[in-house]
């Protein structure tokens, strides 16, 4: 596992993966739901599927980056990928989706899928970071601003806005906008990290498998 920096501060990531720690990660998840763990967690060394009937962001930010991933035993640093990083001070999602697959030794493909926000359930995350790679939805921004340097994503609204990813080109083309409200969102990221992140009426499952009827879409 790597620890990374984030504006100062040092973030420590897992992965959701089904071997050897199942029991672990469903009781990590349980935390969540229950407001226990006011910490940054990531997703992170594969790509994985999002979907949100509603995200409302406010402070929000959208700059180029590279997820770092992690390195293999051997050294091997080709986890890094290009990604679209967005940025929230603070979100509420509803009707959040999130699953993973991996392929498990003499079991074959093994999807966790993650839901919480429904009904009168909701998501909420402070500082939420989100790499992706490709993303389908509707969006409506409040006060947007296109084509600033990263660097000043945050500065220019007067700390209202989270803070840059270190590994980010400061002088890199970014836009922000007070609020972000983003409906009918389908996302692939390779990475979600954030400072804290309650779920509401969490729902945890195992599938066999792989595709539409197992994930997210």
């Amino acid at each position: 596992m790597e620890s990374m920096t984030r504006g100062g501060t040092r973030w420590k990531r897992f992965a959701l993966v089904m071997v050897p720690s199942v029991a672990a990660t469903a009781a990590i998840g349980i935390g969540l739901a229950q407001g226990a763990l006011a910490a940054s967690f990531a997703v992170s060394g594969q790509e994985f599927k999002v979907t949100a009937g509603k995200l409302d962001g406010t402070g929000f930010a959208q700059y180029g980056g590279v997820d770092m991933g992690y390195k293999t035993m051997d050294g091997d640093d080709k986890t890094k990928h290009p990604v679209a990083i967005s940025t929230f001070r603070s979100a509420t999602i509803k009707n959040m989706c999130q699953s993973v697959v991996t392929d498990v030794p003499l079991l074959g493909k093994i999807t966790l899928e993650l839901r919480a926000g429904e009904g009168s359930k909701s998501v909420e995350a402070e500082n939420l970071y989100l790499d992706i790679t490709e993303l389908d939805g509707d969006a409506k921004f409040t006060n947007i601003d296109i084509g600033v340097a990263a660097k000043d994503t945050d500065s220019r609204r007067g700390g209202k806005g989270p803070v840059v990813k270190d590994e980010v080109l400061p002088n890199g083309f970014a836009q922000q906008a007070d609020r972000a409200v983003l409906t009918g969102v389908k996302q692939k990221a390779w990475a979600t990290t954030a400072g804290t992140f309650k779920l509401g009426g969490l729902k945890m499952r195992l599938h066999k498998g792989d595709g539409p009827k197992v994930e997210c879409y």
